[in-house]
C-alpha cells in the first residue's frame, strides 16, 4: 500500500450488531441460528472504506466514532467476509488488530436493505480493482490485447434495405433519360403546327417599316376582324427636301437645331 493513496468511503450504516460465534467444527458454512441473536455482544456503526485495492470494514462507536474493530478485505468473496447459510442479513468477518492477531466474529443488520448495500459495496469495489488490473496489463503489453476483426468471413454478405430504390424501367411517372446533345447548348424543337409569332405594337403607336414611320391602325372592331397594316411607301423627293442639308454630314458640331416647320441652318 502506497502512502500517497487516499481513503474513500464506500458505505455507511448507522446500526450493526456484533456476535460471538462458536468455532466451526466442519467445513459446512456458518449458521446464524446457532448464535445468540437476541444478545449481541456489541452494537454500533459500520463504515466501509477503500485505500488502494484493499477495502476495510470498520466497526465504530455511534457517538464518538472510536474504532472498535477493523477487518481488511483484499478479496471478495473470500475468507475475510463470508455469508451465513440460513440468512441474508448476517455475515462472518475476520478482524485484525494490527499486531498479527486475528479473530472471526459475526455481524448482522436489522434491515435487509442494509445487508444488501453492504454486499453490493464490496462487490463494486472489487469489480473496479479487477478492471484496473486489466488496464495495467494492457498498458504493459498492448500487442497481446484482443484485436478487433472487421473483415467479412467466408460466405458472409451484407444487405442494405433502402426504400423506393427498386422501380420498374419505364413505369408511369418515371422520367426518361434525355439523349445527350453533341453541341454545347441543346434547344427544344418548336411545337408541331406552330407559327412564328409577330410582335404587334399597341394601337396608336408608330412602327418603323423600311426606314419610315408608319402610324398603326386603331383597335379591331368588335366583330373580331383584323385591320390590315398600311404598306410602307418609298421616300419621295419632297420628303428629302424637308430634311434639307441635315442628311449630309457637315462635320461641324457647332450647329444647333430648333423645332419648327423645317430645319434651319445658321
Amino acid at each position: 500500500m502506497e502512502e500517497g493513496e487516499y481513503e474513500s468511503v464506500l458505505c455507511v450504516k448507522p446500526e450493526v450488531h456484533v456476535y460471538r460465534i462458536p468455532p466451526r467444527a466442519t467445513n459446512r458454512g456458518y449458521r446464524a441460528a446457532e448464535w445468540q441473536l437476541d444478545q449481541p455482544s456489541w452494537s454500533g456503526r459500520l463504515r466501509i472504506t477503500a485505500k488502494g485495492q484493499v477495502a476495510y470494514i470498520k466497526l465504530e462507536d455511534r457517538t464518538s466514532g472510536e474504532l472498535f474493530a477493523q477487518a481488511p478485505v483484499d478479496q471478495f468473496p473470500g475468507t475475510a467476509v463470508e455469508s451465513v447459510t440460513d440468512s441474508s442479513r448476517y455475515f462472518v468477518i475476520r478482524i485484525e488488530d494490527g499486531n498479527g492477531r486475528r479473530a472471526f466474529i459475526g455481524i448482522g443488520f436489522g434491515d435487509r436493505g442494509d445487508a444488501f448495500d453492504f454486499n453490493v459495496a464490496l462487490q463494486d469495489h472489487f469489480k473496479w480493482v479487477k478492471q484496473q488490473c486489466e488496464f495495467a496489463k494492457q498498458a504493459q503489453n498492448p500487442d497481446q490485447g484482443p484485436k478487433l476483426d472487421l473483415g467479412f468471413k467466408d460466405g458472409q454478405t451484407i444487405k442494405l434495405n433502402i426504400a423506393n430504390m427498386k422501380k420498374k424501367e419505364g413505369a408511369a411517372g418515371t422520367p426518361r433519360a434525355r439523349p445527350a446533345s453533341t453541341g454545347g447548348l441543346s434547344l427544344l424543337p418548336p411545337p408541331p403546327g406552330g407559327k412564328t409569332s409577330t410582335l404587334v405594337p399597341p394601337p396608336g403607336e408608330q412602327l418603323a417599316v423600311g426606314g419610315s414611320l408608319v402610324q398603326t391602325a386603331g383597335a379591331p372592331s368588335s366583330g373580331g376582324a383584323t385591320t390590315s397594316w398600311p404598306q410602307a411607301k418609298p421616300a419621295t423627293t419632297a420628303t428629302a427636301d424637308i430634311w434639307g442639308d441635315f442628311t449630309k454630314s457637315t462635320g461641324s458640331t457647332s450647329s444647333q437645331t430648333q423645332p419648327g416647320t423645317g430645319w434651319v441652318q445658321f
